[in-house]
């Protein structure tokens, strides 16, 4: 009898540590920054990357055919967007991803709408013109290495969302209105982050 008491008392202890170790977890978990907001694309939802991946290594040009490095991008929020001019769904939410970096691009936050057309400027300068695409820089990847960095796996447009430390948050696949509230509620909150 005597030790039945002792596995009993053993158990109890034991558990009592496990529970006092959870609520301490459960409590450091709630001062950090908290679960991010849901954001819905027309198909499918933003998707959190747990795990927090850092970016890949990737160049792509600017419209002078010029390398641009991640490296330039240090310190601030990205939403990188892999489209193209023969793609429906991107050429549909490039004027969102416009209006979302007139409106919160700076020094902390950045579109990065990554054109993976062949044609390259070719294609890309008169659709900007024509779309009206005032704030997006041209970004552009003929080689479409970028595809193979960010795995595409269910077509463009692809948006991955990536932290001021240079790790992805997230990502989003088809189109998306970017300068919606919760879009906005979403970066916002990687911002805040810091």
């Amino acid at each position: 009898m005597a030790i039945f008491r002792r596995i009993a008392t053993i158990v109890a202890a034991g558990t009592a540590i496990l529970l006092a170790g959870g609520s301490a977890l459960a409590a450091e978990n709630s001062t950090s920054a908290g679960p991010l907001p849901a954001f819905q694309g027309e198909s499918r939802p933003f998707v959190p990357s747990p795990d927090r991946p850092a970016l890949p290594a990737l160049t792509v040009n600017d419209a002078n055919g010029q390398p641009i490095a991640w490296d330039g991008f240090k310190g601030k929020v990205l939403l990188v967007n892999l489209w193209a001019t023969w793609c429906a769904p991107c050429i549909k939410e490039m004027p969102s991803l416009d209006k979302l970096q007139g409106e919160l691009g700076g020094d902390r936050f950045q579109v990065v709408a990554i054109s993976v057309d062949r044609a390259g400027i070719n294609v890309v300068k008169p659709f900007f013109e024509k779309a009206g695409i005032q704030h997006l820089p041209v970004y552009l990847d003929q080689k479409m290495t970028s595809m193979k960095a960010f795995p595409v796996k269910e077509g463009l447009p692809l948006t991955i969302l990536v932290d001021a430390k240079g790790n992805e948050v997230g990502r989003l696949a088809g189109g998306a209105h970017w300068d919606s509230e919760e879009a906005k509620a979403l970066i916002r909150k990687v911002m805040a982050q810091g």
